[in-house]
This record gives C-alpha cells, sequence and structure tokens, in this order.
C-alpha cells in the first residue's frame, strides 16, 4: 500500500501567532509581515524543503501557520525576513500545535480572536494571504485548503446565525465611532482618507453610512485605485503629490496605508491648524511626535478598541453560540482528516474485493459464457457494503487500521495452499 506524503503533516500543524494580547501596537508594528516578503519566504522554505506556511499579518495579530515537521525554523527564516531577532519574537509569541492550532485558526476566522469580538474583517485577510502564498507556491496543501475553506465556512454560518456582528464594530467602524462620539458639526469638517487598502474601503463606507453627506476625500499611492474607489463611493480623490497641500485644509486625517514606516509626521503640520489623525495602520503609518503641535490629537487602534464597550457587552454574550458552531465543524473537520488519513487502508481493502470480484466473474463467464447484469450490480452493492463496514471499523479505531489492513490482505490476496485445494 502507498501513502500520501501530505498525510503525515496534518499532526504537524502549528501556529506561531504574535497579537494584542501580549504586544501592543508599537511592538506588533516590529513583526508585521509585507506582500514584499511573500514570494522570498515562499522560495527559502521550498529551497530548505521546510514544507509548507504561510503568514496573515493585520492590525491585530501576524500568525504564522504551518504544516512543517520544526516550526521553529520557519519562525527563523520569518524573524530573518521582517528584520527581528528570534529572541525578541519569542517573547511576545503564542504557540499552539495540533488540534489547538486548527480551534485557533476557527476561532480567529469567527473574529472571537480580535481585539474587537465578532470583526469579521479578518476572514478576508485570511483568505487573501493564503491566496497570495498559493500563487507564489503554484500550488496548494490539501490540509490548509481544506482548514481555510472550514474557517470561511464557519465565519459565514456565525456572521448568519448568531448576532455576534450586531451593532458593528469592526476597527473601520471603530474609527467612524470615534469621530461621532467626539467631534461636532462633522459634515462640515474636511475629512481625508489616506489608503485605500481594505481597512480604508470600510472606512469609507462606513463614513458614506453613518455621517450624513461627509465632506470626503481619498487619496493613494496608486492613482488609479483611488479612482476606482472614489468612482464607487461618488467622492472626491487627491494626486499623492498634492498631499501636504491638502493637509493644510484637512480636520481629521485617517491614515489606513500599509507602509513599513511612518510616513506622516509633525512637519505636515505647520500651520497649528486642529486637527484629528487617526492611525489604523500596523505598524504605525503616523509618528508619534505629530502631537508636538499641541492642536494635534492622535488615536491608534488599540486606542479605538476602548471606546465601543456597550457594543462588546452584547457580542459577549453570543460568544457560546459561536462555539458551538466551531466545535461543530471542528469535529466534521476530524473526521475528514481522520478519513483522509485511513484512505489508502480503505481504497487498498476495496481493491481486492474487486479483484475478487473479477475473478468470479471470469470463472462465471468461462464456464457459461455470460454474466447476468443484475449479478454484477448485486456483486457491487456487497463490496461497497462491506467496504463501508471496514472503512467504518477502522475510523472508529485507528490504531488497529494498518494491523486489521495487513490481515485483510492476507486473507483475501494470498493463494490459498496446495493442501487446502486437494481437501476441497
Amino acid at each position: 500500500m502507498t501513502k500520501d506524503n501530505n498525510i503525515h503533516q496534518t499532526a504537524n500543524f502549528a501556529v506561531l501567532s504574535v497579537s494584542f494580547e501580549k504586544a501592543d501596537a508599537e511592538i506588533r508594528g516590529k513583526f508585521a509581515f509585507f506582500d514584499e516578503h511573500v514570494k522570498y519566504f515562499v522560495n527559502q522554505i521550498h529551497d530548505l524543503n521546510l514544507g509548507d506556511a504561510f503568514v496573515v499579518s493585520t492590525c491585530n495579530r501576524t500568525e504564522i501557520y504551518t504544516t512543517t515537521q520544526n516550526y521553529l525554523l520557519i519562525a527563523e527564516l520569518y524573524c530573518k525576513i521582517v528584520g527581528v531577532s528570534i529572541t525578541d519574537f519569542m517573547k511576545y509569541v503564542n504557540i499552539l500545535k495540533r488540534e489547538e492550532a486548527l480551534n485557533h485558526l476557527f476561532r480567529v476566522a469567527a473574529g472571537l480572536e480580535s481585539q474587537i469580538i465578532g470583526d469579521f474583517e479578518i476572514i478576508g485577510q485570511i483568505k487573501n494571504a493564503y491566496h497570495r502564498f498559493k500563487k507564489e507556491k503554484k500550488n496548494s496543501n490539501p490540509f490548509l485548503e481544506r482548514s481555510i475553506n472550514s474557517a470561511i465556512q464557519i465565519s459565514k454560518r456565525i456572521k448568519n446565525e448568531t448576532g455576534i456582528s450586531n451593532g458593528a464594530a469592526s476597527v473601520s467602524y471603530a474609527a467612524v465611532h470615534y469621530i461621532l462620539k467626539n467631534q461636532i458639526q462633522i459634515s462640515d469638517k474636511n475629512i481625508l482618507l489616506l489608503g485605500v487598502g481594505e481597512i480604508g474601503q470600510n472606512t469609507v463606507e462606513n463614513l458614506v453610512k453613518h455621517v450624513y453627506k461627509p465632506n470626503v476625500k481619498i487619496a493613494n499611492r496608486t492613482a488609479e485605485k483611488a479612482e476606482k474607489i472614489a468612482e464607487k463611493y461618488k467622492i472626491p480623490h487627491i494626486e499623492f503629490d498634492q498631499l501636504q497641500d491638502e493637509l493644510t485644509k484637512t480636520d481629521i486625517l485617517i491614515v489606513a496605508t500599509g507602509a513599513q514606516h511612518p510616513i506622516i509626521n509633525k512637519s505636515h503640520f505647520p500651520n497649528g491648524k486642529e486637527t484629528l489623525i487617526i492611525d489604523l495602520s500596523i505598524p504605525n503609518n503616523v509618528e508619534k511626535n505629530v502631537t508636538e503641535n499641541e492642536n494635534v490629537s492622535l488615536v491608534d487602534i488599540d486606542q479605538l478598541s476602548l471606546h465601543i464597550n456597550e457594543t462588546m457587552v452584547q457580542r459577549q454574550k453570543e460568544i457560546p453560540k459561536a462555539e458551538e458552531i466551531i466545535k461543530e465543524m471542528s469535529k466534521d473537520f476530524l473526521e475528514w482528516e481522520k478519513k483522509r488519513k485511513l484512505a489508502p487502508n480503505i481504497h487498498h481493502f476495496k481493491a481486492m474485493l474487486k479483484n475478487m470480484e473479477r475473478n468470479e466473474m471470469h470463472k462465471i463467464h468461462k464456464k457459461h459464457h455470460y454474466v447476468e447484469v443484475d449479478d454484477m450490480q448485486l456483486s457491487e452493492k456487497m463490496i461497497q457494503k462491506i467496504t463501508n463496514r471496514f472503512a467504518k471499523y477502522i475510523i472508529d479505531n485507528p490504531w488497529k487500521a494498518d494491523e486489521i489492513s495487513k490481515l485483510m490482505h492476507e486473507i483475501l490476496v494470498e493463494q490459498p495452499n496446495k493442501e487446502f485445494n486437494e481437501k476441497h
């Protein structure tokens, strides 16, 4: 019997997570993983024969998901790429393995591990991160493929079957909520959104939805993308090289860019105009020194999370329902995993029965020069029924699978000896 080498990777599934639970926004910024890192990371994993891994990097967390046997080698490679020491990484990382790792992935996808509970922006980020890695690798890992698909299904079910996303409180909504709560005459304020990635687009959508006729403009390094979003929401956009001039007129600046270093600093606000800056980027894309201008105030992601407690109280009540869905779908996933591990045993068993069937049908045909169609259908049903029983037995008793498979092989394949033939 041959076995797929990928089958053994499932026992090696691990997650290495740096999140808001241990690391504040500034620390998380040091561990951020950018799109330009993906190709080199994938190539290095391949060259070093380390198996499969991909990285999800968001404002709340950076996580490495891997099925490699030695996750610390993956961690060392990741640290080298982002320019941190493995010692610093180990200070802030949580490591989960096997079923705990799987459960963690599902909880993250469900929004249960987000800084803002029920924040479903994360599932899109997981999906996109995996697809970027898969595109570079040119093939997929069956275990990771199934786990990501299960995570997506869990997220959908929890959205539809629980109230955990009621009173929307994603990072983008939290920014708009903060503005609504802390600013007056918002429709008269000049709002500039810098960066139109996923969070930036969600912020635009929330501004348009919750602010009456918002006076909002957008800017992005890639003009084409800014034009597309501006057209979608029917709002103006500015060229990136007009940023400095626009900031002199801006009352509220929302920064949702994905730069590796701050792109906004105190030099952008020389005229002392009262300005609120909300930095939704990780790492921070606004330098803390902006507040040295006394009329400039700065709010980052960690501070935003403190302003939505009421919504969180309601969402906390929905967590048990979400956990039941995760429990149910985790069980389904583990059943699939068991079957996948034992598939070669089951296929081999069925092949032996089919071989016996062919031999018997050949004898009948040789003797009677025909084989009834009904006989063929009956034997097919019997083979499937016996195979199902065999499959159920080894799935329920996986520790006996190899022993039973070997025994069946000896019984069904070994030729009867001469003495037995003579007696019968």
